[in-house]
């Protein structure tokens, strides 16, 4: 399978690229660990089958300092014992904000729950937020065929600007 479209080669697809990386700095202003993003970006993006987003998120896990054990556990999250309560109960919002078609309710009221004992407004907005931007990134990279393996954890610095 080879790529459709470079969007960052593209003038508008990097004006949008852009704009959704300046989201993902405003989310950051909710103080959440960024292991902690990195892992429910991944395991969202691995639900999406988003090689690329999987890539991104696996690499800037390892940089952020998450542990492999726990990188390489996200997919079997329920089923494994690295994770705290309050990680579950992030990754159960990824879970199920991702799959709200399969849902048929969207967020559970007990992962709403969860995530309202473990963090403050700001930290869920910043959580509800990230999933949304993540599951939009991963439809740009599934619908344009974008590879994993290429991501170099350095290569987005210049968007910052």
């Amino acid at each position: 399978m080879e790529p459709r479209i470079d969007l960052m080669a593209h003038r508008l697809g990097a004006k949008i690229s852009k704009r959704i990386y300046a989201v993902n700095l405003a989310i950051q202003e909710a103080l959440l660990p960024k292991a902690l993003q990195e892992l429910v970006e991944l395991r969202v993006s691995q639900i999406n089958g988003c090689g690329w987003c999987v890539d991104v998120h696996t690499k800037n896990a390892a940089v952020a300092g998450e542990d492999a054990t726990r990188i390489n556990l996200v997919a079997a999250w329920r089923e494994a014992t690295v994770y705290s309560e309050a990680e579950r109960a992030a990754l159960a919002l990824a879970e199920e904000g991702t799959r709200i078609a399969d849902a048929h309710q969207g967020v559970s009221d007990e992962t709403w729950q969860q995530l309202c004992k473990h963090y403050d407004e700001d930290q869920i907005v910043g959580l509800v937020s990230l999933v949304a931007m993540i599951n939009a990134a991963n439809r740009l990279g599934v619908i344009t065929h974008m590879q994993g393996g290429s991501y170099d954890p350095t290569m987005f610095a210049a968007l910052a600007n």
